[in-house]
């Protein structure tokens, strides 16, 4: 599994209800779990080909993942995500972004597009004025509800 997955999935989890996910795959296994809300989030990497019914196996050193730092307090309108899935803000890596800080947006205007279950979802402006603050990186997990871009 490859860090980029792995990073997906650490956050999926800490933004998420679920307290534990473990997934198994051709080149092993890894289980993370979430010990309480506000804990951060342990992942135990298992490169065995299958489970064994036995007493399960304690991690030397789990990585653990820091908390996300208490958001501040946005002024001006937050675009926030409709769905759940992978933030863009160009329509391809080499694409220029759709909006920037700084640029005028118009209401209904693409400014990025959410990436979900292999479809590429366009996300509209719902406000006209200038974006302030873009609050995703490129290729980061957003839940749904998750703040994206702040417009004054």
């Amino acid at each position: 599994m490859d860090l980029r997955k792995l990073k997906t999935l650490i956050d999926l989890v800490s933004e998420s209800n679920i307290s534990e996910l473990e997934i198994t795959e051709a080149d092993g296994k890894v289980r993370i779990v979430k010990s309480d809300p506000a804990a951060a989030v342990a992942v135990q990497p298992v490169y065995a080909p299958a489970p064994v019914a036995s007493a399960p196996a304690q991690p030397a050193a789990p990585v653990a993942a820091a908390a996300p730092p208490a958001a501040p307090v946005e002024t001006g309108h937050i675009v926030k995500s409709p769905m759940v899935g992978t933030f863009y803000r160009a329509s391809s890596p080499n694409a220029k972004p759709f909006a920037d800080v700084g640029q005028q947006v118009k209401e209904g205007e693409a400014i990025c597009i959410i990436e979900a279950m292999k479809i590429m979802n366009e996300i509209e402006a719902d406000k006209t004025g200038t974006i302030t603050k873009v609050m995703c990186e490129n290729g980061q997990a957003v839940e749904f509800g998750q703040p994206l871009f702040v417009i004054e």
